[in-house]
């Protein structure tokens, strides 16, 4: 079985400057790190240029895994295009390895032919981009009962179609299998597993929004530890992210002590 690696995503405290959440994963330990686009106040958004990204990476010695992400990436338009251009620039001049794909979210686009048509056609035209820059496209498949990309197979096989088995990958987030309710892995094709737990005993699971989502534990709902151990089970040796959105997360006083906290009880459960 592959060891067991993590990583951070700089959602897990958002309120942090991105040189105080690489100094973060470096106290924990981790080396890879997830960066975002979505983060007012924040690198990206506010105007940190790539190059300085990628020294502030260089001197904590962490690696950028991803970017996270480029929104509605199957609705192509020509400002879609624009922006994944922009986002893809971005990655490879700070030193990013991939670019993580978000579907849209809205309850459009959900018909059966049409979201295969729009991912086929979003994939075909990210390619070449992703390809020249040498970037990896990993494809997040959302749980969400409106979503427009809510199963991994659906992926996998536009991925096929298209012939990009070495431009995409699969994210394999916990919080979002669960809700699927998609028994399938693919971890041949996992790039990157996001995971983050639910807690709250009074939530169902169609009911279950990014708020609910902590950092992973013994009161945990989604499953995480046997989709751990199933996902390394099937040779997935990639790391382990955590993506928690909970305010209650947020606002921890001690970030570093819950998220080693974490880490321990997931690699005790292991």
């Amino acid at each position: 079985m592959p060891p067991l690696t993590f990583a951070l995503n700089h959602m897990t405290a958002p309120a942090l400057t991105l040189d105080a959440f690489f100094a973060l994963a470096v106290s924990l330990g981790m080396t890879a790190v997830e960066i975002r686009n979505d983060l007012d106040g924040n690198a990206i958004l506010d105007g940190t240029t790539p190059v300085e990204v990628k020294a502030l990476a260089e001197r904590h010695g962490v690696t950028i895994i991803s970017i996270n992400a480029l929104q509605r990436f199957n609705e192509w338009s020509p400002a879609r295009a624009a922006e994944a251009r922009d986002l893809i620039g971005y990655a490879g001049a700070c030193g990013a390895r991939a670019l993580v794909l978000v579907p849209k979210n809205d309850g459009t686009g959900q018909a059966d032919g049409e979201r295969q048509e729009n991912l086929r056609e979003s994939l075909a035209a990210l390619k070449p981009l992703l390809d020249a820059a040498g970037i990896t496209g990993l494809v997040e498949p959302l749980g969400f009962e409106i979503c427009s990309l809510r199963s991994k197979r659906e992926a996998v096989e536009a991925i096929r179609d298209v012939g990009g088995e070495r431009t995409f990958r699969l994210v394999h987030d916990t919080f979002h299998h669960h809700l699927a309710g998609e028994p399938d892995l693919f971890a041949d094709l996992t790039g990157l597993v996001h995971i983050s737990g639910v807690e709250d005993p009074a939530v169902s699971v169609s009911d279950m929004r990014d708020g609910h989502r902590v950092l992973v534990g013994p009161q945990d709902r989604l499953g995480n530890i046997s989709q751990i151990k199933a996902l390394l089970a099937a040779g997935y040796a990639g790391p382990f992210s955590f993506e928690p959105f909970s305010p209650v997360v947020h606002k921890t006083a001690d970030p570093k002590a819950a998220i080693a906290e974490s880490v321990a009880f997931v690699r005790e459960s292991i």
